[in-house]
């Protein structure tokens, strides 16, 4: 098994959730006592947000392309950036390392694309549901049509995720806010939904949505553990 390069902290609560469904898929995979071997390089996510809010993108491109050399030369093979927002600058990462970075639009758009489906809600950041970088290679890659909630709803659903889920607190009316979203966007025919924030897997499951939820930071992990064991690369 190749070693997984991960960085994380955007945020540790979701990362987390990304160093535990790994290494339960590889013991899953592999049997017995064994685990994935990773390499974490964990940012101070206070001052992403800072930046990230402040427009300044150019900042966080080389924020994330330090921490991809340094996961790099502790011996990654492959690279997962666990967020979804970050992946904004997923092309200048790539280009600044020699190992492969699986982006996380790829296994979501296989395992959606792979059911029929070719309308999908996207939930996530106001960067990533207004921003075209995931919504682009969905439909470039994949043919999805990415229906994205109105600006009313995409405020709630950013204001929840800084000031609630990256926070750690998961609160009932959040969760009925992120439901009404939901079926608005299957009334307006989204055949499912993204849960396109690595947070939002914390909040809501599907027994909250009346249509499918794929979730990103589980099939992120998941293909990094296949890619990890695949032969000949990612």
């Amino acid at each position: 098994m190749r070693t997984i390069g991960l960085i994380g902290g955007m945020s540790w609560e979701s990362s987390a959730h990304y160093y535990r469904l790994i290494n339960e898929e590889a013991r899953r995979r592999l049997g017995g006592t064994h685990s994935a071997a990773s390499v974490m390089v964990s940012v101070d996510f206070a001052d992403i947000e800072a930046l990230q809010h402040a427009g300044d993108w150019d900042a966080l491109t080389e924020r994330m392309i330090t921490a991809a050399r340094q996961v790099e030369s502790g011996g990654a093979q492959l690279l997962v950036i666990c967020t979804n927002t970050m992946h904004r600058m997923a092309d200048a990462v790539q280009a600044a390392i020699t190992i492969p970075l699986l982006h996380i639009a790829d296994p979501v758009g296989r395992a959606i694309a792979g059911q029929g489906i070719g309308s999908v809600g996207l939930l996530g950041t106001a960067f990533t549901m207004e921003q075209p970088f995931l919504r682009d290679r969905l439909h470039d890659h994949f043919g999805l049509d990415v229906i994205t909630p109105d600006a009313d709803d995409r405020r709630e659903i950013h204001r929840i995720i800084y000031d609630e889920l990256v926070r750690g607190i998961i609160a009932a009316p959040s969760r009925d806010i992120y439901r009404a979203i939901i079926q608005r966007l299957a009334d307006r025919g989204a055949q499912a939904i993204i849960l396109g924030c690595t947070e939002i897997m914390l909040l809501v499951s599907q027994q909250d949505s009346p249509v499918p939820l794929f979730d990103t930071t589980t099939l992120h992990a998941l293909a990094a553990v296949e890619a990890a064991l695949a032969e000949g690369g990612a």
